[in-house]
C-alpha cells in the first residue's frame, strides 16, 4: 500500500516535470516557429499578407487641410505689423485609396518597383465648407489628383527581411540632390511599414516626399490599439532643431540670413525642392519652432497633441497599423522693390499659409484579421507555455512535499 501511494506521488512528480521541461522547451522552440512564419508572411511577393495589404491599403486614409487666412494684409503691406491669421478648416479628403501601379520584381536584387498614384475625394460630411470656399489657394483636390509619387524601388526582404520595404532608389536615384552630405540620402521605408520585430531602443528612419528629406521616429509609449499591442514612436524635436542643438542637422541649414547663421529652428527651407519657389516646411502652428520664426505671427496655438506626428507600429511584424503625418508649408516673403506689395516691408516673415493632417487606422475588420492571424496565435502559444510551466512546476513541486511527507512517516 505504502509502496503504491509512493510510486503514484513519484509518478505524479515525473509528470509534473516533464509538462514543466515541455513548457520550457516550447518556448524557444515556439518563438522560432513564429519567427519563422513572420519571415515569410512579411516578405514583398505574391501570396503573403504583407504584400497584400502593401499593393492596396485597406487603412481609410484622410488628408485634413486647414487655410490660414490673412486678417490685417493692408495693415502688413504699409506698417510690416505682425501679420494676424486665422485658421479655417478642416476641408477633409480622402487619400491614398488607389492601388500601386507598375508594381515590378526584380529577382537579381531582390526589390520590387513601384508608382503610388495620387487621388483625392472631398469629404462634405467631415469638412467645414464647400471646395468653392473663397480663398486665394490651389484648388486642394486638383493640386493633388492625377499625380503620382516615386518611381520607388524597395528591397522585398526576401534575401534579408532586416532590409524589408527599406528605399533602394527614389526616382532612379539613392540621393536627392538637395542637401549636401548624408542629409541628402534616402533613408529608410516610406514608414508604410518597417522590417519586422521592432524594438524600443530603434530609431525608426524613413523618407518622406512631402519633406524633400528623410527623417526618423524615436520609441514613446505602448499603447493598445482595437486589442492590438503597438509601439508609439513619434519625430522628436530634435530632428527640426538648429546645428547648434544638434550637430546633425548642419546639413539641412542653407543659407545664413533667414536662419540667422543657422540659429533658427522648427523650419526646413524646401525651395530646391521646389523648382526655387521659398517655401519653407515646419510643423503646425511652428510647433517646436524657434522664437523669432513664430512672434512676427498673431493667431497661432502649437498644441503638441494636435500638431506633432506619430507612428503606431505592430512591433512583431513591423506594419504601421496607426498614424498622424501633420505638416505646415509656409512661404517666405520679404521686401521687393520690384513688387509694389512687397516695397515698404522693413522685415522678412515665414507666412504660414496652409497646414495638414493625414490620418489613418487600421479598420475593424483588418484588426479582427490581425488578431486572429498574428497577435491571436501568439498570445495563444504564449498562454500554453505558461501554463504547461506554471502547472509542470505545481505538480513537481506539490507532489515531491507529499512524497517526502509519506517517506518522512514511514521511517518513524
Amino acid at each position: 500500500m505504502g509502496c503504491d501511494r509512493n510510486c503514484g506521488l513519484i509518478a505524479g512528480a515525473v509528470t509534473g516535470a516533464i509538462l514543466a521541461v515541455f513548457g520550457g522547451i516550447l518556448m524557444p522552440v515556439g518563438d522560432l516557429l513564429i519567427e519563422k512564419t513572420i519571415k515569410k508572411e512579411v516578405v514583398l511577393e505574391e501570396g503573403t499578407i504583407a504584400f497584400k495589404n502593401w499593393v492596396k491599403t485597406g487603412t481609410e486614409v484622410y488628408r485634413q487641410f486647414w487655410i490660414f487666412d490673412v486678417q490685417n494684409p493692408q495693415e502688413v503691406m504699409m506698417n510690416s505689423s505682425n501679420i494676424k491669421v486665422e485658421q479655417k478648416g478642416p476641408y477633409t479628403y480622402r487619400v491614398r485609396y488607389l492601388a500601386k501601379e507598375n508594381v515590378t520584381q526584380d529577382p537579381e536584387d531582390n526589390t520590387v518597383s513601384f508608382l503610388q498614384p495620387n487621388g483625392a475625394i472631398f469629404e462634405p460630411s467631415l469638412s467645414v465648407g464647400t471646395e468653392n470656399d473663397n480663398f486665394t489657394v490651389l484648388n486642394l483636390a486638383v493640386a493633388y489628383n492625377n499625380t503620382a509619387d516615386g518611381v520607388y524601388k524597395v528591397f522585398n526582404g526576401k534575401d534579408n527581411i532586416n532590409k524589408v520595404a527599406v528605399i533602394d532608389t527614389y526616382k532612379g536615384k539613392r540621393n536627392l540632390s538637395y542637401w549636401e552630405s548624408y542629409c541628402d540620402m534616402i533613408n529608410g521605408t516610406d514608414a508604410a511599414s518597417f522590417p519586422p520585430f521592432v524594438e524600443k531602443s530603434q530609431v525608426l528612419q524613413f523618407f518622406s516626399s512631402d519633406i524633400c528629406r528623410s527623417i526618423y521616429a524615436i520609441f514613446e509609449s505602448e499603447i493598445d490599439l482595437k486589442g492590438i499591442p503597438v509601439y508609439r514612436f513619434v519625430l522628436p524635436p530634435k530632428a527640426f532643431a538648429s546645428p547648434l542643438q544638434n550637430p546633425d542637422n548642419h546639413c539641412f541649414c542653407t543659407e545664413n540670413i533667414i536662419s540667422k547663421n543657422c540659429t533658427s529652428y522648427g523650419v526646413l527651407d524646401i525651395s530646391k525642392c521646389k523648382e526655387g519657389r521659398p517655401v519653407y516646411i515646419s510643423l503646425p502652428h511652428f510647433l517646436h519652432a524657434s522664437p523669432d520664426v513664430s512672434e512676427p505671427i498673431d493667431g497661432l496655438n502649437p498644441n503638441e497633441e494636435e500638431h506633432r506626428t506619430y507612428l503606431d507600429i505592430e512591433p512583431i511584424t513591423g506594419f504601421t497599423l496607426q498614424f498622424a503625418k501633420r505638416l505646415q508649408v509656409n512661404l517666405l516673403v520679404k521686401p521687393s522693390k520690384k513688387i509694389e506689395a512687397l516695397k515698404r516691408l522693413k522685415r522678412n516673415y515665414i507666412v504660414p499659409i496652409i497646414w495638414l493632417n493625414e490620418t489613418g487606422t487600421i479598420g475593424n475588420e483588418k484588426a479582427n484579421m490581425f488578431r486572429s492571424k498574428v497577435t491571436g496565435k501568439i498570445n495563444l502559444l504564449g498562454l500554453i507555455e505558461m501554463i504547461l510551466l506554471s502547472v509542470g512546476v505545481v505538480m513537481f513541486v506539490a507532489f515531491m512535499i507529499l512524497y517526502c511527507a509519506c517517506r518522512s512517516k514511514t521511517i518513524k
